[in-house]
């Protein structure tokens, strides 16, 4: 009873309400019932489609980054924890019963005619709708983006893969070739085969188009970009800059393996290509991205308003503000009516 007293006296004197201590939510054990429930429900009704898209992530060289967008998903949902904690924990009934009637209608429209990218985005609105329906607004508002991010798991659709593929091999063999000829390498070209010599043959197939490559660039960029604290705009620049980025490594990685091939052997430029200029570009594309953050800020000045709201959060005085005078300069200013403007009085 005493400490009752006490803490009511300490709320009254910093004229706070007596009531808004925060409470912690307690859920009942039938939503937990009803979350496991639709969980399951769920993973039964798409669990041919998940099964075939595991299938061709598995073995398709172009969309196999896909595999590890799930678990990326999962770091950025536990990275929001704290936020997530914070939001209200009020199902949306109407909103997400919308979502998953349109993600039931789009996995019977992609069943019955045969189009397996319109089923494998169904599963990405399903969860969405389930995220809605059982979590609420606040939490589907903050888990969006990660839910967007979702849909890169997906391999494109065949018409859209049909369209690219080609271009980016064209492009993929013209640029190598400048490459080589910029650096003064015996070289000359037919069609999609680069010839380094006049004998050794270098074929940019389907599988060297830089498809693969570009979908990995995308997905790596896409989750740095969510991570950076920037403005969305920084962040826009970024995940549009993968693309060429992505293009420009691919002919990069042919320019080295004919490299290899013209001054050490054929053997060691094939073994370079398919076993390790992956990781190599890889590697060199995420510092790319990292480099390109850090130019973004040396060059882009930011604006002053959120300068000050940054340095504010950060603890320091906001930039042309003046610091508040202390007493004793106070005291100086009563006896000599004015403060020197070069110098600072300190006792």
């Amino acid at each position: 009873m005493g400490k009752i007293l006490v803490n009511h006296r300490l709320r009254s004197r910093c004229a706070l309400p007596v009531g808004s201590a925060k409470q912690t939510q307690t859920y009942p054990l039938g939503v937990a019932v009803a979350v496991l429930i639709s969980v399951i429900l769920a993973g039964w009704a798409y669990w041919p489609i998940i099964a075939g898209l595991s299938r061709t992530l598995r073995t398709s060289p172009d969309y196999s980054g896909g595999q590890v967008i799930p678990l990326m998903a999962l770091v950025l949902v536990w990275r929001e924890r704290k936020s997530l904690r914070q939001c209200e924990f009020a199902p949306c009934w109407w909103g997400g019963s919308i979502l998953l009637l349109l993600a039931g209608t789009a996995g019977i429209y992609g069943s019955l005619s045969m189009r397996l990218s319109i089923e494998r985005y169904a599963v990405v609105l399903a969860v969405a709708g389930l995220v809605l329906t059982l979590a609420g607004r606040q939490v589907f508002h903050r888990v969006l983006w990660i839910l967007l991010f979702l849909f890169l798991m997906a391999p494109l659709p065949n018409m859209i893969h049909s369209r690219i593929s080609p271009p980016l091999q064209r492009l993929a063999t013209t640029g190598s070739v400048f490459l080589l000829e910029a650096v003064g390498a015996p070289v000359s070209r037919e069609g999609n085969v680069v010839i380094l010599d006049s004998s050794t043959r270098l074929a940019v197939a389907e599988a060297c188009n830089g498809l693969r490559m570009l979908t990995a660039f995308v997905i790596v960029a896409a989750f740095i970009a969510y991570v950076v604290k920037r403005p969305r705009w920084h962040k826009g620049i970024l995940l549009a800059s993968s693309i060429p980025i992505a293009v420009l490594c691919n002919m990069l990685r042919i320019f080295a393996t004919a490299m290899l091939m013209l001054c050490v052997s054929a053997e060691l430029g094939q073994k370079f290509f398919h076993d390790f200029s992956g990781y190599v570009m890889m590697l060199a594309t995420v510092w790319l991205l990292f480099g390109e953050v850090w130019l973004i800020d040396r060059i882009i000045m930011p604006e002053p308003e959120s300068q000050q709201k940054r340095e504010k959060a950060e603890g320091k005085p906001a930039t042309g503000s003046r610091a508040a005078p202390s007493p004793e300069t106070l005291r100086i200013v009563r006896r000599h009516g004015s403060v020197p403007q070069a110098s600072t009085v300190k006792l």
